[in-house]
């Protein structure tokens, strides 16, 4: 247990143990799956697969798809149509992240339990990322459950950390 190596991450997670509800929990972490995209994502799904964007370049595509989705988002916050989640119990400070693992900045969970959350991730494009974890330390958790999408997200992101402290121990290095 102690051989589980994070990184440093400024993160935020909002969480709750499933125990009392985790049907609602649930049903709302399949909602947020890759595959309950909107309109837009389902298009550009079903264009791929017929091969109609195989001529396209795939990083334009991607930022024209995502600046609809961010009209859409002004759209909905102008009709006052925000999305509604599930009102979560607890919010802490995530210290690191870990490819399978996070560390909170406090030690407030319970050995053992299992626990439902989201973490607003700072990848493109920008999003909740729901979560199923498990205590294994008070203040350690292992990731029980994500979506495959997340998952790649979540560990691009792990490296990004990585690299980040690495350029910081080079400089720390450099000025001694």
């Amino acid at each position: 247990m102690d051989s589980i190596r994070v990184v440093n991450a400024p993160l935020i997670i909002e969480y709750e143990e499933i125990e009392k509800r985790y049907d609602e929990l649930k049903k709302e972490y399949d909602s947020l799956s890759e595959y309950e995209e909107d309109s837009i994502g389902q298009w550009l799904k079903l264009a791929k697969a017929k091969g109609d964007t195989r001529d396209s370049d795939q990083v334009l595509l991607t930022l024209m798809v995502e600046l609809h989705r961010k009209i859409d988002e002004l759209t909905a916050l102008v009709k006052d149509e925000e999305r509604d989640f599930v009102k979560l119990e607890n919010l802490q400070r995530i210290e690191g992240i870990g490819y399978e693992h996070f560390k909170l900045e406090n030690s407030v969970l319970t050995l053992g339990k299992e626990y439902y959350g989201r973490i607003a991730m700072p990848v493109f494009p920008k999003r909740e990322i729901p979560l199923f974890f498990k205590a294994v330390k008070s203040n350690m958790a292992e990731i029980t459950l994500m979506h495959d999408k997340d998952i790649k997200d979540w560990s691009a992101y792990v490296v990004a950390r990585e690299r980040v402290m690495i350029r910081e121990l080079k400089k720390r290095k450099e000025s001694v």
